[in-house]
């Protein structure tokens, strides 16, 4: 059997870190099973779907490193969900209801205050053809509910109701659908709601595996049942935890909370993103991936906690710093071209400030400081003034090397008497304008010596 997986959103906004969650344990099962990926937009509804966010989806998925084998859209597969339908029609699993909101909502109540779950009483399945002819003089338009399966060959007098699947995330799951109501398939306008075209695309494309969020569980037991009566074979079914933000509350499309987009905008490098989004709430150690090839062997579904996972963005500059202190030259230097930075200087450069980076773009600032100096001259002691007068009347001739920084503070030390702190901090205050920073024996041959002699206070 071929794997084959389905990532589905709806495009009605940019997806945040908990979409790529789902996206990305998707992506890694099949890289890891040599199987296929689908992107899937599950745009029926048409008012709020928009093209523009099915494009950025895309964009944000390939920023991770996902490259769907076919990109589907549910709105062009309107006549594979009415064929369906007729089908469902046609063996009396779907059937017309035509209660209103209210009446819904009344009857509801009504079993509430005799001590009886909140479910749909199958009312529509005991109409008369008198009654159906009056609410359709009436001006009535039916919704279509799906008839949820008992296993004993008697509907409306349920026994046994529970749907078993072995779930590659959470294990043995149960859901007793007795204690569901009926699910509604087809609105009054004809509009579908996500069920019934979702399993008929997983049928017609053959997936095999559905990964998705623990949201989805009792969604599960409903599909499964919808599956046997299309005539197919439930694919293997697994949920994983759902990611929060830090204080606990869930993640939205609509907010735009920890959107992938901000992420990339913020400078977070996307295999930090990933690392993260695949690897908190599972067993494994959070550790920054190089690629997503690598993160695949890290990857197990049945890994992951059943408890929800609280997203830190804190922990992504972590393993965004790890990522830009090991990253060679050849991987950044397109970036780095974007930025101003190139030349023969540019490798030896960027192996010099990686060390000190948050984001890579943060190199910009220690090429602006390399090529140009301090912005702002920092205000020096008389004592240091003096200090540094002595040091840099010390500076070693040219050619320089490698050695320079290590010879020219040797002189300085045998000079001056000065060492540790009260050595280096002066001289890094007048090179760089800054306390803190990469090695200055990798900086200063960059400087040169005009360079360096340009920053004596």
């Amino acid at each position: 059997m071929t794997v084959t997986v389905r990532f589905a959103p709806s495009p009605t906004g940019r997806i945040h870190i908990g979409n790529a969650r789902t996206a990305l344990f998707n992506w890694l099962f099949a890289l890891n099973n040599k199987g296929r990926f689908i992107q899937r937009f599950d745009d029926t509804d048409i008012a709020r779907s928009k093209q523009e966010f099915a494009d950025a989806i895309l964009y944000d998925l390939h920023w991770l490193g996902i490259f769907p084998d076919a990109t589907e859209y549910q709105s062009r597969r309107f006549e594979i969900y009415d064929a369906a339908v007729e089908r469902l029609k046609a063996t009396g699993v779907l059937y017309a209801c035509y209660e209103t909101p209210e009446e819904l909502d009344l009857r509801r109540k009504v079993r509430r205050t005799r001590g009886l779950p909140p479910v749909y009483g199958r009312e529509a399945l005991a109409l008369t053809h008198e009654q159906v002819a009056e609410y359709q003089a009436d001006g009535r338009r039916p919704h279509w509910r799906f008839l949820l399966p008992n296993f004993t060959g008697d509907a409306l007098q349920p026994e046994r109701t529970e749907v078993h699947w072995n779930d590659l995330v959470r294990g043995e799951e149960t859901v007793d659908l007795a204690s569901l109501s009926d699910p509604v398939l087809v609105r009054e306008d004809g509009t579908y709601l996500y069920t019934l075209p979702s399993v008929v695309d997983d049928i017609e494309m053959g997936v095999s595996h559905v990964i998705r969020g623990d949201d989805h569980v009792t969604n599960t037991g409903v599909q499964i049942a919808l599956f046997k009566a299309l005539g197919a074979e439930p694919p293997v079914f697994g949920h994983h935890n759902l990611l929060t933000t830090v204080s606990g509350e869930g993640l939205s499309k609509r907010t735009g909370a920890l959107s992938i987009e901000s992420l990339r905008e913020d400078g977070i490098e996307p295999m930090a993103v990933a690392s993260l989004a695949v690897l908190v709430g599972t067993s494994e150690n959070v550790a920054a991936a190089h690629d997503l090839t690598e993160l695949a062997g890290h990857f197990d579904p049945a890994a992951t906690s059943k408890s929800s996972a609280k997203f830190d963005p804190d922990e992504l500059f972590v393993l965004n710093r790890v990522l830009l202190h090991h990253m060679p030259f050849d991987e950044a230097r397109d970036r780095l071209m974007v930025l101003g930075i190139s030349g023969e200087q540019a490798e030896p450069f960027w192996l010099a400030v990686r060390g000190n980076l948050d984001r890579l773009a943060d190199a910009a600032g220690w090429w602006r400081i390399l090529r140009e100096g301090a912005r702002d001259r920092p205000e020096f002691s008389d004592d240091d003034r003096e200090f540094l007068g002595q040091a840099f009347d010390l500076l070693p001739e040219e050619p320089w090397n490698g050695t320079v920084w290590k010879d020219w503070t040797g002189k300085i030390r045998e000079a001056t008497g000065r060492k540790g702190k009260g050595l280096f901090m002066p001289l890094r205050l007048a090179l760089t304008g800054l306390p803190s920073g990469p090695e200055l024996a990798d900086l200063l041959p960059l400087m040169g010596r005009e360079g360096t002699l340009a920053r004596r206070p």
